[in-house]
């Protein structure tokens, strides 16, 4: 799909606001609310908008602590398959990414403490069948934190 000034600027105003009101989102584009409509339900047609969420605050619901494990899985289309099928059911995993280089996955992964990310990789992640090597990092703090992409007008 292509995106012209006025797509972007719709998903830039919803990446910042979902709940920005449809009249003022309308009015700062200098369009009516029927066009607005129509445009947003075609990029969600188009799959651009995928959802929409809120985002809470990780350390005020209780998941003060984030990790980083880079894990290395023997050398199998199947064990790769399984421990991607295994990651789904674990709520912890905030995001997984199959990756280049030494390990084969990074996981982000929250908890409420240390002992719970050390539950996790012992007795979740290390158990997974193919699971060759583990390294986790722990987060000191955030420094940057983002949800807003950097949409552009597409190129002609």
């Amino acid at each position: 799909m292509k995106l012209d000034r006025i797509d972007v600027e719709i998903l830039q105003a919803l990446q910042r606001d979902a709940h920005v009101k449809a009249a003022d989102l309308a009015e700062s584009l200098g369009i009516s609310l029927s066009p607005l409509y129509r445009r947003i339900r075609l990029l969600e047609e188009a799959g651009v908008i995928t959802k929409y969420v809120s985002l809470l605050d990780q350390e005020r619901v209780g998941f003060p602590v984030t990790a980083y494990v880079s894990v290395a899985i023997e050398k199998s289309a199947a064990k790769l398959a399984a421990f991607e099928r295994a990651l789904l059911g674990c709520e912890e995993v905030m995001e997984c990414y199959l990756m280049t280089g030494a390990f084969d996955y990074i996981v982000r992964v929250v908890a409420s403490d240390m002992a719970g990310i050390e539950r996790f990789v012992m007795t979740r992640l290390a158990t997974i069948e193919g699971v060759r090597d583990v390294s986790t990092s722990i987060t000191l703090r955030r420094v940057q934190y983002k949800t807003v992409l950097p949409v552009r007008e597409s190129e002609e």
